[in-house]
């Protein structure tokens, strides 16, 4: 028995970019040629395309739709991210590495975390427990190997993700997109008509006159939001208040002989600058808050930061950290800067626009749209909004710096019971408490917890009852075996020049 609905014949896609074209690919390779999907953008209107770090889910992403690694990294001069490194956000002159991987290698019944927490708090440690990250080892050598399967070896213990041009991106997806039967159309949308019954949208216009209908409709304009909020109204929650900054000064810069395999943060007066390595060139940027900085000041400070000559003019981007009230709305779903923006700090913005993708393919509606799918969606993405935003604020609240407003006015700020409650639990016991769904699992919140040298009082309890484990030997051959395996790997730029050297990289 069915309640009449048809399977969607029809839909559209409003805007290009990565959020754009991320979208078509997957819609494409979802729905195969059962539903027609039509792609707008207009060249004059341009994209932000700065988000060039991303984390490791997505390689899932890239897998899923059947883009082949070497190819992929090929064609957008990428290279590869083992973590994030943060320097000056506790303290002006210290520094810590987010990791993409676990620390160490679990030798008992224990976490390895619980024994290092029991070893640093007793005095047997005094290193940082960067000093048990394959990722960080690989990072400062500047070595660079894919992760290898066997779960015996030390070499099983670390992820990875990419950085690449955005823009490259978008047309390598684009291709790909067009290739399994997205028709594109190039022009401005000029209005947009709704059903006057429901307000759901049934066409936009473009420039040219052209009207484009639809059944489905997604709206990936950008900061614009020109369906979800220009049209529908969907509401728009602002977070600045947890996190302040509200712009960003983006410009690339010639790259280095060295293409480090991470990305780094460094903390400023007024925000943080971020380096992105890639083949061709290097991405930066100075995340900033206006109400402590001006545009000019902000600009000559990133310009005098930079470790190689311009390629082009700065860029100013202006944003409001936070998320619509509604994600999907009637028969819309916002997806990447249309649904919100968390600032890039932990390379989230393409992740948001992924799992955005993945949750729509997952609860793709027949013709009904059953406002049930559109709740669930909202409920979904709104718990994963909330989750990322208290791990972003954790970065500025732990901060012990005073020596400029911006840091002061974080250090004091209340902060959402939800992170306060998961600060505690660290504190007091040096335990971590999460949702099984949060995207950064344990070794992150380990990582940006001590590294901002917030360090428990105590170390959980169970560590100091597994009497007999030779903890310390088993650290010690751990700390070894990190060493050799790191001696044996190419360079990250001969391992780049090896398997997936990009074009204009020469």
């Amino acid at each position: 028995m069915t309640d009449g609905n048809s399977p969607l014949k029809s839909i559209v896609i409003v805007g290009g970019g990565s959020a754009g074209w991320m979208t078509a690919a997957a819609l494409a390779d979802a729905v195969g040629q059962s539903c027609s999907i039509t792609l707008v953008e207009s060249e004059a209107i341009g994209t932000v395309g700065v988000g060039e770090a991303t984390i490791p889910p997505i390689r899932n992403f890239n897998q899923r739709i059947g883009i082949d690694e070497a190819t992929f990294v090929k064609e957008t001069a990428g290279s590869y991210k083992l973590g994030i490194q943060f320097v000056d956000w506790s303290r002006i002159g210290h520094s810590y590495f987010h990791p993409f991987g676990q620390y160490g290698a679990e030798f008992d019944k224990v976490p390895f975390y619980h024994h290092w927490m029991h070893e640093f708090l007793d005095g047997k440690i005094s290193g940082p427990i960067d000093d048990f990250s394959m990722c960080w080892a690989m990072a400062k050598a500047g070595k660079f190997a894919h992760p290898q399967a066997d779960r015996r070896k030390i070499q099983s213990t670390f992820d990875y993700a990419y950085h690449f041009d955005a823009g490259l991106y978008a047309g390598f997806l684009r291709r790909l997109s067009e290739a399994r039967g997205v028709t594109r159309l190039e022009g401005r949308v000029v209005a947009v008509s709704q059903r006057a019954e429901d307000g759901f949208i049934e066409s936009v216009t473009l420039e040219n006159g052209a009207v484009v209908s639809g059944e489905l409709f997604i709206d990936c304009s950008g900061f614009r939001g020109l369906l979800i909020e220009e049209t529908l109204k969907a509401g728009y929650e602002n977070w600045q208040h947890w996190l302040p900054c509200d712009r960003a000064i983006a410009v690339p810069c010639e790259k280095q002989a060295e293409i480090t395999p991470y990305t780094r943060s460094t903390a400023k007066s007024a925000g943080w600058q971020w380096r992105i390595p890639l083949q061709h060139r290097t991405g930066n940027g100075y995340v900033h808050c206006s109400e402590f900085i001006s545009e000019e000041d902000a600009t000559e400070t990133l310009m005098g930061s930079l470790d190689g000559a311009p390629l082009a003019e700065p860029r100013t981007l202006r944003f409001v950290t936070g998320r619509r009230r509604k994600f999907w709305d009637r028969n819309c779903v916002a997806i990447g800067l249309s649904a919100g923006f968390m600032e890039p700090l932990e390379s989230t913005s393409l992740h948001l626009i992924q799992y955005g993708i993945l949750r729509l393919i997952a609860l793709l509606p027949d013709s009904g749209m059953s406002p049930l799918l559109a709740q669930e969606y909202n409920r979904q993405t709104t718990a994963e909004y909330e989750r990322i935003r208290d791990f972003l604020i954790l970065h500025y609240k732990a901060t012990t710096r005073n020596d400029a407003e911006l840091w002061r006015y974080c250090s004091a700020m209340e902060i959402p019971d939800s992170l306060q409650y998961k600060i505690d639990h660290f504190r007091s016991h040096g335990m971590l408490v999460s949702d099984e769904r949060e995207l950064f699992a344990n070794p992150s919140w380990i990582a940006v917890y001590l590294g901002q040298e917030i360090v428990p009082q105590r170390a959980p309890a169970i560590a100091s009852m597994r009497e007999g484990v030779p903890v310390a030997e088993r650290m010690q051959m751990i700390a070894r075996a990190m060493q050799e395996a790191v001696a044996e790997m190419p360079t990250h730029a001969d391992f780049l020049a090896r398997y997936c050297p990009s074009p204009l990289a020469s």
